[in-house]
């Protein structure tokens, strides 16, 4: 990445991002985009110039960052499940567009560099840092599309990132904020506004009671604050009786983790918890304003899981909505006892996933073909893995235990077509993802809004 003094300007607002690939042979010079090549036309070669040597400023933007993209038309990395152009063009627009943010600069225009949507969504989920508690706060910076290409491609790369960042953002806003209640007003507040055709419905405890989820009711009665079912609709079929796809979200606003305690080290990130519930309904969201004709529908279980003379006891028994009786064996295991209740769902299910994956992928739970390839699909596009597991290695002990959650799981679905997300790993970013700041992530968001799209085309 290089930051050049810039190109001479009036608006003294504005900086401007472009993608420089890798030269192919040693004696070669580094080839622009197309954007830049165009740039570099306008300037009559001083930014090929300026990239050579520190000159004097250009005109048009008084801050410049030329940004590697690694080699021209990368395709799918076979190891990594991604396309890897489009991960560079993402992690290499982020990376500039974080160079160039200054206090001085409210807008910054980005080289589509050959893939316009991936472009936009790096440039938003780079800029994007959540500083709701913070005093001082950066000036907000815009991204747009610098030249006039592929324009159409802009707006969708807007609202996949945008999705994604507003499910890192419920999920990492502090508990004592996001309480199971203002989370189901957030979302009605957003998916109203996303589309006319939306319904959502927040039941609260004596709804919960009137049907039956002592499931759900055992893991909430622990805590003061009141639990939500949170229930959504986007009606978006020309045909208003064709059944829906249904997701399903975990939505633990707080785990300790009941008298089954968890460790104190990074409990704090149990406050996104209900990354399931944050995804799904984000996703749900995207699709409302993505007009897809395809019904969906989301639901979400919403409680905390505290410690209190009220809890779960080992050994307890409760009963879940269709009459099975569960033991509780132990408290920590809450996730799999409020979806009990309620099929494609996304959850943080299990620590045990993300001993498996890392933070590197989703495990992929299904018995469909189909519903398998839709998902991996969208996720080579997204750059958010998925790995497909084996949902009959059950284990009995403290191995395989997703695959136990799982297990558990199967025994409450009803409907033949069904598919379970464990996210756990994916929770957090240390490194691993470059367009992403360190902390919570909000994925897989833009794979679930790009399988919607998917299913969408192939429902229509």
């Amino acid at each position: 990445m290089l930051l050049l003094p810039g190109l001479e300007c009036n608006d003294m607002t504005k900086g401007l991002v472009l993608g420089i690939y890798s030269k192919e042979k040693e004696d070669d010079v580094p080839p622009f985009t197309s954007a830049g090549q165009n740039c570099d036309k306008l300037t009559t070669g001083k930014l090929r110039g300026t990239s050579n040597i520190s000159g004097p400023p250009l005109k048009d933007f008084p801050s410049v960052v030329l940004v590697g993209l690694s080699i021209k038309a990368a395709g799918i990395n076979e190891q990594e499940n991604w396309r890897e152009g489009k991960e560079n063009i993402r992690a290499a627009l982020a990376a500039g567009c974080r160079q160039i943010q200054d206090p001085e600069l409210s807008s910054v225009e980005v080289d589509p560099c050959g893939d316009t949507q991936a472009a936009e969504e790096g440039a938003v989920l780079g800029l994007y840092e959540y500083d709701d508690l913070k005093q001082k706060k950066k000036l907000a910076m815009s991204a747009k599309l610098y030249g006039s290409g592929a324009q159409e491609a802009w707006p969708k790369g807007v609202l996949f990132a945008c999705g994604q960042k507003l499910a890192c953002h419920l999920m990492e806003t502090q508990a004592n904020e996001m309480m199971p209640t203002r989370f189901a007003e957030i979302i009605e507040k957003n998916l109203k506004s996303a589309n006319s055709e939306t319904e959502v419905h927040i039941r609260t405890r004596s709804w919960i009671e009137e049907q039956a989820m002592g499931s759900f009711l055992s893991v909430a009665k622990g805590s003061d604050e009141p639990p939500v079912f949170l229930e959504i609709h986007y009606k978006g079929s020309p045909n208003a009786n064709k059944p829906p796809l249904v997701f399903v979200g975990k939505g633990i606003t707080f785990d300790s983790g009941g008298i089954s305690i968890k460790a104190s080290a990074n409990m704090d990130l149990m406050r996104a918890d209900m990354g399931g519930a944050a995804t799904i309904c984000s996703g749900i969201m995207s699709a409302a304003k993505l007009n897809l004709p395809i019904n969906i529908t989301g639901l979400a279980p919403l409680c905390e899981n505290t410690p209190s003379s009220k809890v779960n006891k080992l050994e307890d028994v409760v009963r879940a909505r269709n009459g099975k009786t569960i033991q509780v064996d132990n408290t920590d295991a809450e996730g799999r006892l409020i979806l009990a209740d309620i099929i494609l769902n996304a959850t943080t299910l299990t620590g045990a996933m993300d001993i498996a994956l890392g933070s590197g992928a989703t495990g992929v739970f299904t018995n469909l073909s189909w519903l398998w390839n839709k998902l991996f699909e969208a996720s080579i596009e997204t750059g958010d893995h998925c790995q497909l597991a084996d949902v009959n290695n059950v284990g009995k002990y403290r191995c395989a235990g997703a695959c136990t959650a799982v297990a558990f799981l199967r025994e409450f679905v009803t409907h033949p077509k069904w598919a379970h997300l464990d996210t756990a790993g994916m929770m957090t970013n240390k490194d691993e993802v470059p367009y992403l700041r360190k902390g919570i992530t909000g994925r897989p968001t833009r794979t679930l809004i790009d399988f919607l799209l998917r299913f969408s085309q192939d429902n229509a």
